[in-house]
């Protein structure tokens, strides 16, 4: 479980996060969600120890963040950030390879060779795993960073806005893949997500935020509403129920 007390974050003088408590539990799919400038970005890169706390804790399981060792925090916890700047002239394999690091510190064995081809093969990437990053398009290079991201072999994978650049069908793709990595690897992801039919589709539970702190927190049902959804992004947004899920009409 990942537990969050009166956690703030400042920025350049700005508040970006605002007296934050949350309890994230282990297991299945977590999502982000509320429109730009709600601190989802930040909040996922104040779990991953890549911003300062202003105020607050962030506890993983019985590991304090702020104090834990980088070691063996990269061994719990993986995560994907929004900036997808990587080296060009790194294959896509050598990328996904470098995921195994804190298992391995630079001597990779059969485990960490095995870990790769599994994540390789999980994103579909075994057609293009020689070709140099700076080849890919952008959502290409989104499915490798997913890759090194899961080959990492953490507990917890953290993703900021893992869809973006991707096509429907990748992105459709991805999700599912996520949530049989969920299900079926028994991993906890907690990701930023813009497409709120992606959230419904796939996540079990929903933060929502708006302006640094938490509009609403729970399963999904109870938080894909229309009541909700006004009070998060500022307008009517009606909602259905298509396949046993809360689809918003956000575009309508």
């Amino acid at each position: 479980m990942i537990r969050i007390d009166n956690v703030s974050v400042s920025l350049s003088g700005t508040s970006i996060l605002e007296d934050i408590n949350l309890e994230l539990p282990r297991g299945g799919i977590t999502a982000l969600i509320g429109p730009n400038g709600a601190g989802k970005s930040t909040l996922l890169s104040a779990i991953a120890r890549l911003l300062p706390l202003t105020a607050g804790s962030i506890t993983l399981d019985t590991l304090e963040v702020a104090h834990a060792p980088s070691s063996e925090l990269a061994r719990r916890m993986a995560i994907m950030p929004q900036d997808n700047v990587v080296a060009g002239r790194l294959r896509v394999k050598e990328l996904v390879q470098f995921g195994r690091f804190p298992h391995h510190r630079g001597r990779a064995g059969p485990e960490d060779h095995n870990a790769v081809r599994e994540a390789l093969q999980l994103f579909d990437l075994e057609s293009i795993e020689e070709r140099f990053i700076d080849t890919l398009s952008g959502g290409q290079r989104q499915r490798a960073r997913a890759a090194m991201c899961y080959s990492q072999g953490t507990d917890y994978l953290l993703l900021d806005e893992p869809l973006n650049n991707l096509d429907i069908f990748y992105a459709r793709e991805l999700m599912r893949t996520l949530r049989r990595v969920a299900d079926h690897a028994g991993r906890t992801i907690i990701i930023v997500l813009h497409d709120l039919n992606h959230a419904s589709a796939h996540a079990d539970r929903i933060v929502a935020m708006r302006e640094g702190k938490i509009v609403a927190d729970g399963p999904t049902q109870s938080v894909i509403t229309p009541n909700i959804l006004k009070s998060v992004f500022g307008y009517e947004i009606d909602v259905k129920t298509i396949a046993g899920k809360p689809i918003s009409l956000h575009f309508l």
